[in-house]
Order: C-alpha cells, then sequence, then structure tokens
C-alpha cells in the first residue's frame, strides 16, 4: 500500500476507510442464511418418479463459456473451484440420465493464479502482477492469499504442464464472445498480444483451433452455452475508462449466432444463459459512496481544514453557475468521496483563471508554506488547481464504486504525489493534495457514473435479446441468469434450507471476488439450469428429486486448502 509522508493527514489514510467493511462486524455463521445440513429432499415420504433425460441425450456433454463456465471463484480458477463448476456440477447430475464421463483441463493445484515458464506474469505497463493466487478470508474482508499464509507460488505453467485433452468443459476465463470463434486464441506464439492462458493450456498438439472447433471435434449430444459476460464485465470492471470496450452489437450477434448454429448442427440439444446487469453483483455494489466518517479521529478534526480548502474552489464553482459540483465534508454524517466525472464540462481553465484574479489567493496559499508574493509560485497552484478540480464532484449513491476502490480510497497516491513534488511543492503538501477520493479525485477508473451505468445497461438488454432470440429460434433451453442475479441483490433467493444473498462474503452466492459465484452459487446455478432442460426437454430432475441440494457445497474455501 502507499505510504505517504504527511505532516496533520499521516495517520488520515490508515483509518479513513474503517466503515468499508462494516458489514462484516456480523458475526459469519458458515457464510450462509437459514442453514441446516439436513439432506432430505422427500421428507413426506412420497415416492418420486425415475429419473428420465426426456428428448435430450447427455451421453456427450460440452460446455462452452468463459470464466463461469470454468468455475472461477475468489478471482482465480483453482482444482476444488473446477470440481464445484456449473458445469461439472450438471455433469455428475447428468450422470444419473445416461451422461458420460467429463472431463476438465484442470490446474495444478489450490493456489491458484499462473505462471509462464517458472516465473510470474506482469503487466507489460503497469508492472503489476496478473493471474495471481486466490483471494480469501478470515471472518473478514477479502485478502491476498499470500498476505495470510506468507509467500505462495502457483505451480500451474502454461509453458511447461499443460494437460492433455480433450476437455469437455471448454470454459475460458477472459474470453468474450468473438474470442471463442477465434483461430490462434490459444496459440502461445500469440501470448501476450492475442492469446489467452488458460485456453494455451488446452489446445495441445493444436494450438490455432479455436474453443468452438475444439468442442465440435468431440461431436457433443448435449451443451450449455454461457457467453456474453466479458463483453460487458470488462467495461464496467475498469470503470469505464477506455481501456476495454463493450463489444459492439454486430460482431456480438455474429459470435453467437456462429456459436449457435454450429453447435447445434449435428443434432445436440443445449441450455443457454443471459448475462446478468452488473449493477446486481456485489463488485459494484459493496464500496459505499460515502464512506468518510467524521467520527474518525484522524479524519474528522481534518475537515474544517479540507472545507477551508475547497471552499475556494467552491465559490468558484458557484460562480459559474454549477453550484453543484461544490465539495463540503460533513462534521455529523458520513461524507461523500470526491470524483473525477468526465461527463462534466472542463472549467480547469476558468478556475485557474478565477484564482490568478482574485486579490486574497496570494494569502490563500501563504498559509500552507507557499510564497505568495512569487508570481511564479502563485500561477503554478493555481494551475495544479485547475487541473485537478477542473471537472469534479462528490459522489452521490448514483455512482458505483468497484471493489479494488476500497484499497485505495483515503490512501496517498504517491505517483501524484511525486509529479506536485516534481512541479515544486514541498513533499509534504504534495502529499497532503495527493490523498484519493479526498484531495486528489478518484480517477475513473474506480467508479461507474450514470452515463456509464446507461451504457453498460444498453448493451446488456441488446445482448440478452441476441441470446434469447438465438436460443428460441433454435428450440433450446434457456435460463434468465439476469432475473436471478437481480431476486439475489434484491430479497434473496432461497434454495432448500438455504437463503442467498449478492452480499459481499455473507451472502453465500458470491466468492470473494465479487464477480463469481461461491461453488454454493455454482450449485444454485446448476439447479436452473436443469429446471430449464426439464421445461424445455421433458426430463424431470427436479421431480425425481435431482437437482442438487446446495448446502453440500461451500463458499468459501480455507487459506490452507493447498
Amino acid at each position: 500500500m502507499y505510504l505517504g509522508q504527511l505532516t496533520t493527514y499521516n495517520n488520515m489514510k490508515k483509518n479513513i476507510m474503517k466503515v468499508k467493511y462494516i458489514w462484516l462486524l456480523a458475526v459469519l455463521l458458515g457464510f450462509t442464511a437459514c442453514e441446516n445440513d439436513d439432506d432430505s429432499s422427500n421428507g413426506g415420504g412420497m415416492e418420486l418418479p425415475a429419473l428420465t433425460a426426456g428428448e435430450a441425450d447427455f451421453s456427450n456433454y460440452v460446455s462452452v463459456g468463459n470464466s463461469l463456465t470454468a468455475g472461477f471463484s475468489d478471482n482465480a480458477l483453482f482444482i476444488a473451484s473446477q470440481e464445484n463448476s456449473l458445469p461439472n456440477i450438471l455433469a455428475t447430475q447428468f450422470a444419473f440420465a445416461g451422461g458420460g464421463s467429463f472431463t476438465q483441463p484442470l490446474m495444478n493445484d489450490n493456489i491458484g493464479g499462473l505462471i509462464l515458464g517458472g516465473t510470474p506474469v506482469f503487466h507489460p505497463l503497469t508492472g503489476e502482477q496478473l493471474f495471481k493466487p486466490r483471494l480469501v478470508t478470515t471472518g473478514g474482508a477479502p485478502e491476498d492469499l499470500e498476505d495470510v499464509i506468507g509467500p505462495v507460488t502457483s505451480t500451474t505453467d502454461f509453458l511447461l504442464n499443460n494437460p492433455t485433452g480433450p476437455f469437455n468443459n471448454m470454459g475460458v476465463p477472459g474470453a468474450a464472445s468473438f474470442h471463442l470463434i477465434a483461430p490462434g486464441y490459444g496459440n502461445i506464439a500469440n501470448f501476450p498480444a492475442a492469446a489467452n492462458p488458460y485456453f494455451i493450456r488446452m489446445t495441445g498438439a493444436t494450438p490455432d483451433a479455436s474453443v468452438l472447433e475444439l468442442a465440435m471435434a468431440q461431436s457433443p449430444t448435449f451443451f450449455t452455452l454461457w457467453a456474453g459476460n466479458n463483453d460487458v464485465l470488462g467495461y464496467a470492471t475498469s470503470g469505464g475508462d477506455g481501456s476495454s470496450a463493450i463489444t459492439d452489437q454486430a460482431t456480438f450477434d455474429f459470435a453467437i449466432n456462429t456459436l449457435v448454429t454450429t453447435l447445434t448442427s449435428g443434432g445436440a440439444k443445449g441450455v443457454m444463459a443471459n448475462i446478468p446487469d452488473v449493477t446486481s453483483i456485489p463488485h459494484f455494489t459493496t464500496v459505499p459512496h460515502n464512506p468518510l466518517d467524521p467520527t474518525n479521529e484522524d479524519f474528522g478534526p481534518q475537515i474544517p481544514l479540507l472545507n477551508s480548502i475547497f471552499g475556494a474552489i467552491n465559490q468558484i464553482y458557484v460562480a459559474l453557475g454549477q453550484p453543484e459540483r461544490a465539495i463540503v465534508f460533513s462534521e455529523t454524517e458520513a461524507s461523500a468521496v470526491v470524483i473525477k466525472d468526465e461527463s462534466l464540462d472542463d472549467i480547469s481553465a476558468q478556475i485557474t483563471g478565477a484564482l490568478m484574479a482574485s486579490p486574497t489567493f496570494p494569502a490563500f496559499i501563504a498559509q500552507f508554506g507557499l510564497d505568495g508574493s512569487n508570481p511564479i509560485v502563485v500561477q503554478l497552484v493555481a494551475n495544479l488547481l485547475g487541473q485537478t478540480y477542473g471537472q469534479t464532484r462528490q459522489a452521490t449513491e448514483n455512482d458505483l464504486f468497484v471493489l479494488p476502490s476500497s484499497s485505495v480510497i483515503g490512501e496517498v497516491n504517491m505517483d501524484y504525489a511525486g509529479y506536485l513534488a516534481g512541479q515544486g511543492l514541498p513533499a509534504e503538501l504534495a502529499g497532503q493534495f495527493a490523498i484519493e477520493g479526498i484531495t486528489l479525485p478518484l480517477e475513473d477508473k474506480w467508479v461507474l457514473i450514470p452515463t456509464e451505468q446507461a451504457e453498460i445497461a444498453a448493451a446488456t438488454a441488446s445482448f440478452n435479446a441476441t441470446l434469447e432470440t438465438a436460443a428460441t429460434s433454435a428450440g433450446l433451453a434457456f435460463v434468465d441468469a439476469n432475473s436471478l442475479m437481480m431476486q439475489l441483490a434484491s430479497s434473496g433467493y432461497s434454495d432448500g434450507d438455504f437463503t442467498l444473498t449478492s452480499d459481499l462474503v455473507t451472502g453465500g452466492a458470491f466468492s470473494l471476488d465479487g464477480v463469481h459465484p461461491t461453488s454454493r452459487g455454482y450449485a444454485l446455478l446448476a439447479n436452473e439450469f436443469m429446471k430449464a432442460i426439464d421445461a424445455t426437454y421433458g426430463s424431470n430432475f427436479e421431480a425425481s428429486g435431482n437437482l442438487v441440494n446446495i448446502g453440500n457445497y461451500p463458499t468459501n474455501y480455507s487459506p490452507t486448502l493447498q
């Protein structure tokens, strides 16, 4: 974590986010609600009908999709999560109705993560480690595995120890719809620009084969297809900052129709699912817009000074007819963080001009130990304030914050502090004006503003229309996963003796990354998939008592699981 060199702000960053996990103060009762170990599915003693497959043929089941198909959980793929993946749960039940064996490209350990040629993989631009070990919890907020048990290294090397296929589970974490039909997506020669390491592990002697081609090579009699999440999710998890675009509609339509047409070309039946609106998953709903607590002893005493600093900027906002941009921290209630909103007009030049024209501005900057009599210094500070707050406002309840933002709010951005110091500000003052979400507006990558949410909602609705039309036209079963996720977020979803919600850590449905399900969540989805198969093909998984007991599946994995 970044460490700031501050004066009065020295300890402020340490405790400013105490509220960010206040929801974890409740006792974690096995990470579920209403838990009961009774495994009976026929408490009344009524004889259930025998299981039948109906019109479906499960003898050769192949699953196609992305991380939700692979079994991704806790921000990683690992053996235990794969064994409790949605397709593997389904295959286990299909086996009772004529289903055959089901193979998966198992990872080498339960650490999670990937290495390349014996070494971790790092982002070429940011230097950030990619494909890290899984997240864990010891009863509180999600943590990196290494922070709990010490240094670990994944043993899954996508150069040196790839498994041998073919694989029935063709779920590829990170794959968008068009990646599933793209040749070379599993060729290590194309990594990192155009190849996926999880798929590299699956291609074997045919590195240029597409996911769809490898699936069809197995002549499936039944398939599941859950694709499209990553066509919008990347844009959402990057805060809509432009680093990951939403797939254009024509490309999405072509990919989905190609997948469905090809998968059904040999007479195979199957089931599809749509994609959830991101507003329903905890990755975007956990971090509050107003985490700044005035009772925090390191933040509260600084509020008068902060309000004095922003008071000068607020006067300019009012003068320019934009009082809604005013930044004020409450001394009695939780305050919202400060964000950059790229949808606002950039008034950097107007702020700089107004400050330079103010006769009181030299005295204002003098209170920070700067030479207010020096025109160069006055111009420098005016420029910096204009650049920083030209597209700034406080967040509202309509803004959504990505889960990783919780680790930066209240922290000193050392890169920006270094920039300010390089412009001539003293190091301590540079640190004071580089506190994320307080004196430094949070970057676009940390927040989804309403306009970005609208883009996501529109794309999701359009993609889901394509998915449902494709399923209906091909006579496939269909799961409304979007509605299921919305129910988890609103009232919770009851299955047997369990009620799952979308609350992070405690809700039971979502894993620690806030995007992917827990194993229990995957079991819940498996039941919904089987219900859809029943409705379309005349099977009777539900009526025969062959849905799974979701209580038999965990909601988290021990940090010591190896």
